[in-house]
């Protein structure tokens, strides 16, 4: 994996996966596809940092191979991702 910064305003990783633990707003976590309630208009996490943000989405660390080269492309990636590990 090739580590890199996280993309200012991308907010992939707070739309393309589900989220199964509790975010503020959002109880019973997020599906795929689905933009968290915690990102703001310019796709930012309004709770970073924060005790209430979920420990999957701290756990979440920005690579090439994840994340792409633009937010189009991360989202496919995150999406192929999350297709791959679903629990059906």
């Amino acid at each position: 994996m090739t580590s890199m910064e996280c993309r200012a305003g991308c907010g992939a990783c707070c739309i393309a996966p589900s989220i199964s633990s509790a975010i503020p707003g959002m109880p019973n976590g997020k599906p795929a596809g689905v933009r968290c309630l915690q990102l703001s208009g310019d796709n930012l996490c309004l709770i970073y940092g924060h005790p209430s943000r979920p420990a999957v989405c701290n756990s979440l660390r920005a690579d090439l191979e994840i994340c792409g080269r633009s937010q189009a492309e991360a989202l496919i990636l995150l999406g192929a991702l999350e297709r791959a590990t679903r629990r059906d």
